[in-house]
């Protein structure tokens, strides 16, 4: 990392910038007003929907869809053969292959096999969304059903039935750093535990959606609730026709999670549009969604920890393996990003790590916020908790003990070069928390426990990461930011009006942010990985200094002054011996030929890709470090945990807006509260059996406490003025903290995801056993 990617700032010094604003679509959302991707309706629209399998693993034996041509209203029934390029690639570096960066492929449509419950074989459109489900019902599909592998396992055993005909085992990463053996056979103390989560949905609540249809230039234009514009080259590719043929517009998006980021009504939206030359709207119901959509990864983790007296980490032998489900999506670099987090942030000299992902019958698992950096801080956090109770030491500062530091190098090979405040952290969140509750009656027990986690934010350093933005002043001063950021409820057009702002001097109240459209504003990459502030703020703030730079130079020129004597002020350029109004100096541009626009683009850090056998100087940009305290209180009758206090607390470098931090804080430890204790998408041999929110629970207002929000900012990052990641960090934390919590309380640790009332008692049996008496 060279010494410019640093950035830093002073909050004395910030004028707009680290200031809790109102975010820009604040009004119209608790207006209950904003229009998403399908709140549009166009003369002559059609609707379709998809005929998914009602099996996880046949060939696919006939698909007549006469009758459904039948139905009145019925305009088209498209299957694989209709499709021109019936092909959707992905890359999977990591692949089990010579080759490193393969890619896997999957049907828009199948044609002749199927290898999950939901998967499409037929696109319906119909004129009136009455006709979906009759059209649908009459596609007769035959089967020839195959046996299908549903537990990770089992596909690696010789025999298996193979999902794929490569074989089962989708990719694979090694990390080899010192000498494990060594460092086990020296240790005072070796604990172990095997830790397992589920699947999980993400649960948004505007589901996969879309509107599409041809313009008078015979651009396909798809607006649709997607985290990758840049998905049109992909429709382009299925379709057949120029890239500069499609369009895609990215409203805002109710929700992504991850579970936007690959393709989902975008190819079928274009088919049917393609075939009917009209308006086509297309909208996942939640059966659908839960059905279909790509889940967080199920993962088992068997972890071995050796340690000195004093607490330090001497060694960590650690396996994952994940289910990818039927088809590879991103399971591969989501496995890539386990493997790298997998000792957490901790200083570990040798360290042996061997994860896979393997295809199953069950549905696709792909991106879920936190990326695989979410599954192992259940299992390295709860070594740490296990070392410290083996050692009658505080948890506590057997994290402090361990923690990186500016310099340390991670068991991948990347150092860490940016300030580390993980301590602090944990003070923070200790301090905020005070004494320890106190049970609120008999029969129950009352638990606190800490967790904490570092979490990457941008993405791989290998892939080339870039974004553009556009700023431009109005010639009456207002300012327009072009960018092509989605924004998926995380206010990040908001955050670029507010880095503008601070540059520039416009008011937040004078500034549009124009975003999310592939062919009019300049392309911004994925909502994704953390990474928008990093890469978007920054290109806004290159942008906004360019012009700021602009137009104080004509203005010194005009002047006769030194540059340096004039600066950006709200509605002047302010000067040492007079002020200059906006206005005049957007007139002195013109008739000097100094453009008031400026274009920039920011590239993210460089790295070369890396093998199987992972190693490497840089991996990822930069790291997010935080830490969550939970207090939880059990009825030792009924295993029903309820959660007292939460506190949160992250180093963000800088937050751009305090608000928005806070938000992002709250809503990722509410979302790991849930699959700490609640979520889990239930499947028996392939099939889904979880149909609706009425099965799959996810945490209300009632189910949570207040999240108390701690913000530490270091002032130093590679974002905008210093800023660091937060979307993805604050979901790390909150399953190992209860999991923690519940066996402060009882005395024994669950180890498997969801921690549900019937799970409980087997901690509390566990607890007694281990004390030799009553948990109480």
């Amino acid at each position: 990392m060279s010494a410019d990617e640093i950035r830093t700032s002073k909050a004395e010094e910030l004028r707009v910038v680290n200031r809790p604003l109102a975010r820009h679509d604040a009004a119209e959302k608790i207006a209950g007003t904003t229009r998403y991707a399908a709140d549009l309706a166009l003369g002559g629209m059609l609707h379709a929907r998809l005929v998914r399998s009602q099996v996880p693993s046949a060939r696919l034996v006939r698909r007549d869809v006469s009758r459904a041509l039948e139905v009145p209203g019925v305009v088209a029934v498209l299957v694989g053969e209709d499709v021109p390029h019936n092909e959707v690639w992905v890359d999977v570096p990591g692949q089990t292959t010579e080759v490193v960066a393969l890619k896997a492929s999957m049907q828009v449509l199948a044609t002749e096999r199927v290898r999950f419950h939901g998967e499409p074989i037929a696109l319906v459109v119909t004129e009136t969304e009455d006709s979906l489900a009759a059209a649908c019902e009459a596609v007769d599909v035959e089967y020839d059903l195959l046996p299908g592998v549903f537990e990770p396992e089992d596909g690696l055993r010789e025999g298996a039935p193979a999902v794929h005909d490569q074989g089962n085992l989708l990719a694979e990463w090694n990390i080899d750093r010192g000498d494990v053996d060594a460092a086990f056979a020296r240790a005072d103390v070796v604990v172990e535990g095997e830790y397992a989560t589920q699947f999980v949905d993400h649960a948004y609540l505007e589901p996969e959606a879309g509107v599409a249809w041809m313009d008078d230039d015979g651009v396909l234009n798809i607006r649709v609730a997607t985290q990758v514009v840049e998905h049109y080259r992909d429709v382009a590719r299925i379709l057949g026709v120029p890239d500069s043929k499609v369009r895609v517009i990215a409203p805002y998006v109710g929700g992504g999670f991850g579970g936007k980021e690959d393709m989902t009504v975008e190819p079928y939206l274009a088919l049917a549009v393609a075939h009917t030359r009209r308006p086509v709207r297309m909208t996942w119901t939640r059966n659908e969604s839960l059905l279909a959509r790509a889940k967080r990864h199920r993962t088992k983790m068997r972890y071995r920890t050796a340690a000195s007296r004093d607490g330090t980490i001497l060694g960590q032998d650690v396996e994952i393996t994940s289910d990818a489900g039927a088809y590879a999506y991103l399971s591969a670099l989501v496995l890539l990003y386990s493997s790298v987090h997998a000792c957490g942030p901790y200083r570990v000299d040798n360290v042996r790590v061997r994860s896979k992902t393997v295809y199953t019958n069950n549905p696709p698992t792909s991106a879920f916020r936190g990326f695989g950096g979410m599954q192992v801080v259940l299992g390295y956090e709860s070594q740490m908790d296990e070392l410290a109770r083996e050692l009658g030491l505080d948890p506590a500062e057997v994290r402090k003990r361990n923690s990186l530091r500016r310099g340390d190098v991670l068991p991948v090979g990347q150092p860490i070069e940016t300030e580390v405040l993980l301590a602090e952290t944990i003070d923070a969140v200790i301090e905020r928390a005070g004494d320890k509750p106190v049970p609120r009656g008999p029969r129950r027990a009352v638990g606190r426990a800490i967790a904490s986690n570092m979490q990457s934010y941008g993405r791989l350093v290998w892939l080339n990461d870039s974004a553009a933005a556009w700023v431009g002043f109005q010639l009456d001063g207002s300012l327009t930011v072009r960018c092509g950021v989605p924004d998926i409820g995380g206010g990040q057009a908001s955050s670029l009006a507010q880095i503008a702002s601070e540059i520039l001097g416009v008011d937040m109240d004078d500034i549009s942010v124009h975003f999310g459209d592939s062919a009019l504003t300049p392309l911004a990459g994925t909502t994704t990985a953390t990474r928008q502030l990093l890469m978007s703020g920054n290109a806004v703030y290159e942008a906004a200094t360019m012009l700021r730079n602009q137009i104080l130079g004509a203005v010194a020129a005009e002047r006769d002054q030194p540059v340096g004597s004039f600066e950006m002020a709200p509605g002047e350029i302010a000067g040492v011996d007079q002020n200059v109004p906006l206005k005049q100096a957007l007139m002195i541009c013109r008739r000097r030929n100094v453009p008031i626009e400026a274009l920039g683009t920011f590239y993210g850090p460089k790295g070369r890709e890396v093998g199987r056998e992972l190693h490497a100087e840089r991996i990822f940009p930069d790291f997010t470090f935080g830490t969550h305290l939970v207090d939880l209180e059990i009825d030792l009758d009924t295993g029903q945990v309820r959660l007292l206090r939460y506190v949160a607390s992250h180093d963000v470098g800088r937050a751009i807006n305090p608000m928005i931090v806070e938000g992002q804080i709250a809503g990722g430890a509410v979302q790991g509260i849930g699959q700490a204790l609640l979520e889990e998408v239930v499947m028996q041999e392939g099939v889904n059996m979880t149909g609706g929110f009425f099965q799959y629970l996810i945490p209300t207002a009632a189910d949570v406490p207040d999240i108390e929000s701690v913000i530490v900012e270091s002032g130093e990052g590679l974002g905008p003025f210093g800023a660091r990641g937060v979307g993805e960090p604050p979901i790390g934390p909150p399953a190992a903290a209860v999991a923690a919590a519940i066996c402060d309380a009882v005395g024994a640790r669950p180890t498997t995801l969801p921690i549900t009332p019937e799970r409980v008692p087997d901690c509390i049996d566990r607890g007694r056993s281990r004390e030799g008496g009553t948990a109480a």
